[in-house]
């Protein structure tokens, strides 16, 4: 997997309880990943203004034809708000049909030591199709 860099958000200095969101992206056509992708770049440059937003990587596995984030926010309430901005919905409408997206979240200390193997062992579960 590759991962971009840490992208602080507004409540980067949260402590405590945060919301973690882990998006997967897989899509139909490799030849649309890469739009998929430059479009997460696109909202990342918004990301220290979005209120309660505490930072974000994207991550990618191209070949695969996956791509997604992991992005930690100050509670529940920050992330719909993100979810409802108007430029996250047109990435949303843009590619919808796609590609299959999975997401989930959890309740997490900010500093909790196996972060990054929770998220792995999401993106690792086999997507299932009816």
């Amino acid at each position: 997997m590759l991962r971009s860099r840490w992208t602080p958000g507004e409540a980067v200095g949260a402590t405590g309880t945060v919301l973690v969101s882990v998006t997967d992206f897989r899509a139909d056509r490799l030849r649309d990943l890469p739009g998929v992708y430059r479009a997460g770049l696109a909202l990342r440059r918004a990301w220290p203004e979005l209120p309660g937003a505490v930072g974000m990587w994207l991550w990618t596995e191209p070949l695969r034809g996956r791509c997604g984030s992991v992005s930690i926010w100050r509670d529940e309430t920050a992330l719909r708000r993100f979810v409802a901005w108007p430029d996250h919905v047109a990435v949303v409408r843009r590619y919808r049909g796609r590609g299959r997206l999975r997401s989930t979240t959890w309740t997490a200390l900010r500093r909790d030591p196996g972060f990054w193997d929770r998220v792995r062992a999401h993106l690792s579960e086999e997507v299932r199709t009816p």
